[in-house]
């Protein structure tokens, strides 16, 4: 492992950025989470002593720490480091979902890096919500198993992966920047829509969250991330500024019925890695490999037309059939590349 002049650890073919998920937890509100990310080995070290006598484990990830979000912000940029909002939507442990109704309240909108969408939103949704025009969205996937690392991830415009290229990307400067967003379609986030677990059932789509079950009436309910931007959104249209990358949706192959461990590996064996997969294999040879009708689920996923079952409460959509139309053409012919 070698530090690199422009900030990050290289790592064979990989740079590593130092950072950290740090909860915070200002009074009168719910706890969030915060992204944290340093340029060198010596500033992550200093900046774990600053954190180590203000949370219980240093040595944890996503500790809570005891002071604002404001302090950690201002100790973060004062060491030339970024920060950014995690998972801004989520019901729990997120700005919105939990924190408050707006950035303001908690943080200094001029030293926010950017911002993290999670698993239930996408570019579209953020957009009613004006506050955040300015950000440059990221969509990163929470590390906390070793399958799901890279599930969702950013193409970025750089002239080589160090921390001070990304700063210069998250500011959209000198030609760098986001030229792509990938995610999970929101549809599969496990806290899209409301769930009320009294009754364990996920709002209709053709509902409005309110502050009961619609079915039971139970005022315990989980509140969904489009229900939370809608209850919060300060537009009627998403406005999507010019510099607004395209957002990709992925459907993970995990979530493919029929596609088990054994077809998963002579498919990464054959293909590479399960971006290819998702997005560059034609149809034809993805049947090659297990079949006419997981292929034809999955062109039908790259191209937005695969049937999926909402998500909520902390339970991921589901894929729910095969569309007509994706079956009678499964395993012949090709889709094109996104």
């Amino acid at each position: 492992m070698v530090e690199l002049p422009g900030g990050g650890i290289r790592y064979g073919g990989t740079t590593i950025l130092l950072g950290s998920e740090i909860e915070v937890r200002d009074p009168g509100t719910g706890p969030v989470h915060l992204l944290a990310f340093l340029r060198s080995l010596q500033d992550m070290k200093a900046f774990t002593e600053w954190m180590r006598p203000r949370m219980k484990n240093v040595e944890l990830s996503s500790q809570r720490m005891y002071v604002t979000a404001r302090e950690l912000q201002a100790e973060v940029v004062s060491r030339g480091g970024i920060l950014i909002p995690a998972h801004i939507f989520t019901p729990h442990k997120s700005m919105y979902g939990s924190g408050s109704s707006r950035m303001e309240h908690m943080l200094d909108l001029e030293a926010i890096a950017g911002v993290e969408l999670g698993l239930s939103s996408d570019s579209e949704m953020a957009g009613l919500l004006s506050e955040l025009d300015r950000y440059t969205f990221v969509t990163n996937s929470d590390a906390h198993s070793l399958g799901k690392i890279g599930r969702e991830y950013n193409k970025l415009l750089m002239e080589e992966p160090t921390f001070d290229e990304l700063v210069l990307a998250l500011r959209r400067k000198d030609g760098r920047g986001v030229a792509a967003n990938y995610g999970l379609n929101p549809r599969l986030g496990k806290y899209h829509r409301t769930y009320c677990p009294s009754c364990e059932s996920i709002l209709d789509e053709s509902e409005a969250a309110v502050g009961r079950c619609l079915y039971c009436g139970s005022p315990k309910i989980v509140r969904g991330v489009m229900d939370r931007i809608m209850e919060l959104s300060d537009r009627s249209d998403s406005y999507i500024p010019d510099y607004r990358p395209p957002y990709l949706y992925q459907v993970p192959l995990e979530f493919i019925p029929g596609l088990g461990p054994r077809k998963m590996t002579a498919l990464l064996d054959r293909f590479g890695s399960e971006m290819a997969i998702l997005h560059e294999t034609s149809q034809e040879a993805l049947a090659e490999i297990v079949g006419a009708e997981i292929a034809g689920m999955i062109a039908a996923a790259r191209s937005g037309t695969l049937e999926l079952r909402v998500g909520g409460g902390g339970t991921y959509g589901k894929v729910a059939s095969l569309p007509a139309t994706s079956a009678e053409t499964a395993g012949r012919g090709t889709v094109p590349e996104e």
